[in-house]
């Protein structure tokens, strides 16, 4: 039983880790590239919003 325990612990405690490796990696790859497009579209629209007015 005690067997049976430990390395029920170990197993899950391996796939937690592997999860949270999986889902920083998608974080990453795909979610901060996505954002960081989204915010230099807003200063480039902010950019020609104040051009717009200057004139």
């Amino acid at each position: 039983m005690k067997k049976f325990v430990s390395g029920f612990l170990a197993g899950t405690t391996v796939t937690v880790a592997t999860l949270a490796g999986i889902l920083y990696g998608v974080k990453k790859t795909v979610i901060e590239p996505i954002e960081e497009k989204e915010n230099m579209i807003d200063d480039n629209r902010r950019k020609a919003m104040r051009k717009s007015r200057a004139r």
